[in-house]
């Protein structure tokens, strides 16, 4: 496997191949012109998302200053605004479906380290191998149609939030939120049902 699929696979992986710093290189270039356009530059805007990301819907807001690790690995529906200052840490696939709204500081991460030292560590590394001194691993986040993200949210990798759902500010939301609940705290906890009426 190719360090990439590995990623994709959610396995350790090299995270200083040269196709991830291909994949840098060009995000930061991206975002650094996004980040140069004046608020009303809404047509340019959009243009240079469809750039960025896998994947982007029509009626997407994305507030400034935003970072992303690779841009490709993101996918977004319509009607979605992010708002200013959220980082989505992209180096596995992030799915953001419709009407979906991601206040300030919102922090999408899909990379980890393995909790214990042992694995962490890269066996035998010195600075002569070339190596990373550590593992890296990716796992994809999905938030489903209809959602809303306090400010301040911080979603970790491999969850899924469902449809519907509300995650209330500060939360930090480490397992997956079945739709149409109501989910606050650290770790994050479903409080309550909501969205008894259709809309």
């Amino acid at each position: 496997m190719t360090e990439l699929e590995k990623c994709m696979a959610g396995e350790t992986y090299d995270c200083h191949d040269e196709i991830f710093l291909e994949f840098k290189s060009h995000a930061r270039k991206l975002l650094k012109e996004y980040h140069e356009l004046a608020y009303d530059q809404k047509e340019e805007k959009t243009a240079l998302l469809k750039r960025l990301f896998g994947g982007v819907g029509s009626n997407v807001s994305v507030g400034l200053p935003f970072i992303c690790d690779y841009g490709r690995n993101i996918y977004i529906g319509n009607n979605v605004s992010v708002n200013m200052n959220c980082t989505f840490v992209d180096c596995n696939r992030i799915t953001i479906g419709d009407r979906v709204l991601i206040a300030s500081n919102v922090q999408l991460y899909t990379a980890a380290h393995p909790v214990e030292l042992a694995e962490r560590l890269t066996p035998g590394w010195s600075e002569e191998t070339g190596e990373y001194f550590c593992r890296t691993y990716a796992l994809p986040i999905k938030i489903g149609n209809g959602c809303w993200l306090g400010g301040g949210v911080i979603v970790l990798p491999g969850v899924t939030i469902g449809d519907g759902s509300v995650i209330g500010a500060g939360s930090v939301v480490t397992k997956d939120i079945p739709a149409n609940s109501l989910a606050v705290g650290n770790p994050c906890r479903v409080i309550r049902k909501i969205n008894s009426k259709s809309i």
